[in-house]
């Protein structure tokens, strides 16, 4: 099994154009040093996720059975959909790894960079759009922000641990934080999985949950309390 099949299988979508796939990828460094590469760069498919992330926020808030003004929900999407937010979900989902990067790009660390991932992941968002239809995309979108959504409307804000995790060891210059499932217990209607987060390669935080983005969070959560003594 190849890279990229083995990308879909995790993110459970199999595309029917595997080029768009790799398109969403494509960072423009890439291109300004190699200019035979037959794919463009992720931009345009960057700009359709983003829209459609903002749609599939917006139709989720206003969906709720708490009816929230529009003033709440423009708050709690705009947190959401921040590039910090999703960065780190681009980041849980190893996009870095698959990024067409220039030298110079590469050099710099731009398989890390929050902004550099937040593309990729709406680049991702866009060519599911394009290759799978509206309803798998929602679907998607439901399964990587679902839990902070529901999240938001309990509480009126995004308590994102996971992100204030990465701006904490950031602000320590110790890189990203990297997420690892450890085990999986539990029938497969009741699963609880159990993640370590690990900087700088050592274990700073372990968590459980329903699902491995639960048990990030759970993780992240611990994570923190650790690093605030």
């Amino acid at each position: 099994m190849d890279n990229w099949a083995i990308f879909q299988s995790r993110i459970g979508v199999t595309f029917r154009d595997q080029s768009l796939l790799q398109q969403a990828f494509v960072h423009r460094s890439h291109l300004n040093e190699n200019s035979d590469f037959p794919l463009s760069s992720n931009e345009r498919l960057e700009f359709l996720g983003d829209a459609l992330l903002g749609f599939v926020v917006a139709e989720a808030l206003y969906d709720q059975p708490e009816a929230l003004n529009e003033g709440e929900m423009t708050k709690l999407r705009a947190t959401l959909v921040s590039k910090d937010s999703l960065a780190a979900v681009a980041y849980s989902l190893c996009l870095g790894d698959y990024l067409y990067l220039g030298q110079g790009e590469e050099k710099s660390g731009g398989r890390e960079k929050s902004r550099t991932l937040a593309c990729a992941l709406e680049a991702l968002l866009g060519a599911i759009f394009l290759d799978q239809g509206l309803s798998v995309a929602r679907d998607f979108i439901w399964r990587l922000f679902g839990d902070d959504l529901h999240e938001a409307v309990r509480f009126g804000i995004v308590v994102d641990h996971k992100t204030r995790l990465q701006e904490m060891v950031q602000a320590e210059q110790k890189g990203l934080p990297f997420y690892r499932v450890v085990d999986i217990a539990g029938p497969n209607h009741d699963k609880v999985f159990t993640v370590e987060v690990v900087v700088s390669g050592g274990v700073i935080g372990k968590g459980s949950g329903k699902s491995k983005q639960a048990a990030e969070k759970d993780a992240a959560r611990m994570a923190i309390g650790k690093l605030l003594g």
